[in-house]
């Protein structure tokens, strides 16, 4: 084809061409090849010695040329930006070559365009180009081993873009990646409990119910479970006195562990120390009375709560006699003796059993005055309070699940459970998977976690929670995003607010799938971020259409502007809009 235009100025990468007044042409064929004319954000190659550099079309204007006093003549000129060159058939990208003036410029065909954009020989379509309407597929073997953000405002795409990529992996790859990689979902919504991704029959779905006892539970192992530093952090205990006391609670379970029946030693031992004590203090009898009550020793349980307080004394007392101290005291043996010896403990739960716990550690260091009951007493009833919610979601097992995919569901869980319960699966997905692989680089198996709705946990905008909880929240998501990527885990992010979102986790992101968002801040953030974004697409993404992208990152030559497939109605997430004439018909 003939040349459609020469170079008439390079100014470093800024590129300005003349072009001929016969190549305005919306579309051309030529020997059998289609071309697409020169307008904004299509192509050209400009011919400079046996290299064609490929440059895209950032603007044109007009330019006035005087020939005589009474004739004009315009020129229209056009901006190019350079983004790679082709080189024995392949293309290259990045800018190597510049023109120089007086080159000619020549359009690209659409089979030249493949090269460039949907070059991938690999079988992972996901949509089309928008504006040339070539199908793209994407490199799976390099975005999967990436942290991805998809974001976009509410309904514009972002979940069908996130089903999309996971449900192409899952139909092309599934055989090989069981077994070796695992990929967890945490929906905040309820998106992805039916069919999509991969059928109910393949993958394990926990849909969390706070309101009824009807939801399922999820399995946390003993050893995520029993950690002081998540007890603290669940029960937002303070630093100095009760951090200190939760720790107590842990370091004492440990050291018995293995010993036989410990705990149901340890429980008699506290009690006859309690009753037997020369300096009681007044809150031993409410103590006691909850541990009675939840190992069923019914008879002790009743007598507890005969107990009264002697203010004067300052020692407690029954109908029948004072409490005096010792263990040969009258009241002690002919009351309570009998009925501590005979204590047998039930098979507990691991929340009843932490109960009973932390009750007879209070108890204990109430004897020998380690604490103030005013310093503890506050944090027994946040442990009351959270423990009803959290044992209707979480059960202590160590199973294991070997199914490729594990979906979470929060849709029907209280706000106090979606704050915990990603932190608490994301720490421990990412302990297990790190000590599995500890000593393997690089790693032979991968963990994915996918996560719906991310500002909901990954914000540092929230008020509503205490200011340690925060920290330790974001220093975990920010550690898994900057140190997971060596032990084979990766971040999947989908939010509708990326500015709210820790800068650090943001910075730390490979790839984007950018939807239309309007906010200044978020585009102000993304600006900043995603420096393979460039002006001119970033000028789209307030106006993008719904299930339309902008798709750049490292795992990508160019920033691509794709028109995402839509997913067949049972592979789509749970996110449609309502529709009202059907409705209201």
């Amino acid at each position: 084809m003939d040349s459609v235009g020469e170079v008439i100025e390079v100014r470093g990468v800024k590129i300005v061409i003349r072009v001929f007044d016969e190549s305005n042409k919306e579309t051309l064929f030529y020997l059998g090849e289609k071309y697409k004319g020169i307008s904004i954000r299509e192509h050209v190659t400009i011919r400079r010695g046996f290299r064609n550099i490929v440059c895209i079309v950032e603007g044109e204007y007009l330019d006035e040329k005087k020939l005589n006093e009474d004739q004009t003549d315009f020129v229209r000129k056009v901006e190019l930006k350079p983004i790679g060159y082709f080189q024995e058939g392949e293309f290259l990208e990045g800018i190597k070559y510049l023109p120089m003036i007086r080159d000619s410029v020549f359009l690209i065909s659409e089979s030249e365009l493949s090269t460039i954009y949907g070059r991938c020989q690999e079988d992972f379509f996901v949509g089309k180009l928008l504006k040339e309407g070539i199908p793209v597929s994407l490199s799976w073997s390099k975005l999967f081993n990436t942290h991805i953000g998809i974001f976009g405002n509410t309904g514009s795409g972002k979940s069908n873009t996130l089903t999309n990529l996971y449900t192409n992996l899952f139909e092309k790859k599934k055989a090989s990646i069981a077994g070796k990689s695992q990929f967890i979902v945490l929906d905040f919504n309820g998106e992805y409990t039916g069919n999509q991704l991969l059928p109910l029959e393949e993958k394990s779905v926990y849909i969390l119910d706070t309101k009824t006892d009807q939801g399922q539970q999820f399995p946390l192992s003993e050893e995520e479970f029993w950690d002081a530093e998540v007890f603290g952090i669940l029960f937002k205990a303070t630093e100095n006195t009760q951090k200190p006391f939760l720790s107590r609670v842990v370091k004492g379970r440990e050291k018995y562990l293995d010993a036989p029946n410990s705990l149901q030693a340890y429980t008699k031992k506290v009690f006859t120390r309690a009753l037997t004590s020369a300096s009681p203090k007044k809150e031993f009898s409410d103590l006691l009375r909850i541990v009675a009550k939840l190992i069923g020793a019914t008879q002790l349980e009743n007598q507890l709560s005969r107990l009264s307080w002697h203010g004067k004394n300052e020692n407690f007392y029954l109908p029948e006699g004072h409490l005096n101290g010792g263990e040969n005291d009258p009241t002690y043996v002919s009351h309570f003796k009998n009925d501590i010896d005979n204590i047998t403990l039930p098979a507990l739960t691991h929340f009843d059993q932490l109960i009973v716990r932390i009750n007879l550690q209070l108890a204990s260091d109430l004897i020998v005055g380690h604490v103030q009951f005013d310093h503890i007493q506050p944090l027994l009833k946040r442990i009351e309070s959270s423990i009803s919610s959290l044992k209707k979601v979480i059960t202590v097992s160590n199973e294991q699940d070997d199914k490729i995919l594990t979906v979470i569901s929060m849709r029907k869980a209280n706000q106090e459970t979606k704050k915990v319960i990603p932190l608490l699966l994301a720490k421990y997905y990412y302990n297990k998977h790190k000590n599995a692989l500890a000593n393997q680089s690089p790693p032979t198996k991968t963990m994915h976690l996918i996560i719906d709705e991310a500002h909901n946990i990954l914000s540092v905008q929230s008020n509503r929670e205490h200011e340690s909880w925060k920290d330790y929240r974001l220093e975990l998501f920010e550690e898994i995003i900057k140190e997971g990527r060596k032990f084979g885990m990766y971040l999947t992010l989908s939010s509708q607010r990326p500015a709210d979102i820790s800068p650090t986790i943001m910075s730390q992101l490979h790839n984007f799938f950018i939807h239309r968002l309007v906010n200044d801040r978020d585009l102000f953030l993304l600006e900043n971020t995603v420096s393979t974004l460039d002006s001119l697409s970033r000028g789209m993404i307030p106006n993008l259409s719904k299930g339309c992208c902008i798709v750049t990152g490292t795992s990508f030559d160019l920033p691509m502007v794709i028109q995402f497939n839509k997913l067949n109605i049972e592979h789509q997430p749970d996110s449609d809009d309502v529709d009202l004439t059907e409705l209201w018909s």
